[in-house]
């Protein structure tokens, strides 16, 4: 590796940990912790300031997992177990149905709002849980995330359970790699085959349904046999998705030391970020076409936070993993493009939602979507990639 390179990764390792510590962890400890009824708010103005109370069940999750996943590898803040603990007790008192199928969006005590047809809030719960587990010792709490994820693929497996999304039949990209990170992140604390067994499930029906090599993309919806439904919808690229694909699969052949889910990442990053990337203004674009047509999506040629942060990551792997310095190149440009547009220069935190020409739509640090979960998970795993390339 030249000194250059050695230089710029040491300086991006040094400042993502400073971001994380003396910016987005504080942020949301000041402003989204609520010590009153517990969990965390997420919608939040450009300065902090609460502007809605509602509280997503997504990002009890998220945050719960975040703030146990910083404490593990970043410091040992007592303050961010204490958040990830917060999050955990809201979803056990809260956040689960009788059913045992969790909700969308809570009130501020905890009174249910939404009820939606998927799965992530439950996703998230079993992380933070594991995560937690694994910082705190506490075994039972590893023995919750894999109970949730055992009942998550009760739900998906049992007709009728959950509401199909349409009378049209076939498979989504979402669910399918979310179970890959899912699974990933239970494996450092739970021991049960059915982690590996989802894993290797996911990739094979990424690579055999949604990896489209006539098009070179990854499709959102295709139909059960993997076909491209011929419409709007199912024609679309959700780049920043793909790119999130690509990573869990690369770090999925890392740790499971299975070299074929290598390729696959490195292809599906390839194909992606080809798509994605916008040579005009830089950055991760959010919908194509896989045949070129206008994308119908009213936000398809916008620039949000998350498939920025998801491209650093992807790049830093892909570099770390092959040694091909147009990885390394692609990462500078994304990182580069990320810290422009995306930190806000007056307030903590960042943007989450830009225009095409990379200014901001609207300042709001935080929603029902936007939230502490992928800057912050960003930050923590950049910053360890960066060190482990260093390393060697």
């Amino acid at each position: 590796m030249k000194d250059e390179q050695k230089e710029y990764l040491q300086q991006c390792s040094e400042w993502y940990r400073q971001e994380l510590v003396d910016n987005i962890m504080p942020f949301w400890l000041k402003y989204g912790l609520d010590t009153e009824n517990g969990g965390v708010y997420t919608c939040v103005d450009r300065d902090g300031t609460l502007m809605d109370s509602t509280k997503s069940v997504w990002f009890q999750g998220r945050y719960g997992f975040v703030a146990a996943y910083a404490y593990n590898n970043i410091e040992k803040n007592p303050q961010w177990l204490a958040a990830s603990k917060s999050c955990i007790d809201f979803i056990e008192s809260h956040c689960i149905d009788v059913d045992g199928h969790m909700f969308f969006s809570v009130t501020a005590q905890g009174l249910p709002l939404r009820k939606r047809r998927y799965v992530f809030s439950d996703c998230f719960a079993a992380i933070a849980m594991a995560e937690y587990s694994k910082a705190s010792g506490d075994r039972k709490y590893a023995a919750k995330a894999l109970d949730i994820f055992k009942h998550i693929l009760y739900m998906l497996d049992t007709p009728g359970f959950l509401i199909p999304k349409g009378y049209q039949p076939g498979r989504g990209h979402s669910i399918t790699m979310i179970l890959v990170n899912v699974a990933l992140v239970l494996k450092q604390v739970c021991n049960d085959p059915v982690l590996d067994e989802q894993i290797r499930q996911s990739a094979d029906d990424i690579e055999k349904y949604h990896m489209h090599p006539e098009f070179g993309c990854v499709l959102e919806s295709v139909n059960p046999d993997g076909s491209l439904i011929d419409t709007c919808e199912g024609r679309t690229i959700n780049p920043g998705h793909g790119i999130e694909t690509a990573w869990f699969l690369m770090q999925a052949s890392e740790r499971m030391n299975e070299p074929h889910f290598k390729e696959i990442g490195l292809k599906i990053f390839d194909w992606q970020y080809k798509w994605g990337w916008d040579e005009e203004y830089g950055g991760i674009i959010n919908f194509r076409d896989c045949k070129g047509f206008p994308n119908q999506d009213y936000s398809q040629d916008m620039k949000f936070w998350w498939p920025q942060c998801e491209t650093i990551i992807a790049s830093l792997y892909a570099y770390k993993m092959t040694g091909d310095e147009k990885y390394l190149d692609i990462h500078r440009s994304a990182n580069e493009w990320a810290k422009a547009h995306l930190v806000d220069p007056d307030f903590p935190e960042w943007f989450g939602y830009l225009h095409r020409d990379g200014s901001v739509a609207q300042p709001a640090k935080g929603n029902l979507f936007k939230g502490p979960f992928h800057i912050p998970r960003m930050l923590v795993i950049a910053h360890l990639l960066c060190n482990e390339i260093l390393s060697k």
